[in-house]
């Protein structure tokens, strides 16, 4: 999805913290959207995001997975919500 809406995405990782079978990744995304991205058309509009993953690893291997982002700022950066002024 991300990658469609935003197809010369790129990415920074700011942290990367691992603590016994836990990791946790944060990372900076920035890409053009030029392709529909939750039903809002392209606008052209260069935007910055927060990215966060962690994970629970076991006999190495991925056991668990879960994957957040800054979707409200995204949206507001691509005209998908308004902002208070």
């Amino acid at each position: 999805m991300l990658i469609n809406a935003f197809p010369d995405i790129q990415s920074s990782e700011d942290d990367l913290v691992a603590d016994g079978d836990a990791v946790v990744v944060r990372r900076t995304m920035r890409g053009c959207h030029r392709n529909e991205f939750m039903g809002i058309q392209p606008t052209g509009a260069v935007a910055t995001f927060t990215r966060i993953w962690l994970a629970r690893l076991s006999g190495g291997k991925l056991r668990e997975q879960w994957v957040g982002f800054d979707a409200l700022g995204l949206l507001r950066q691509i005209g998908g919500m308004r902002t208070s002024e």
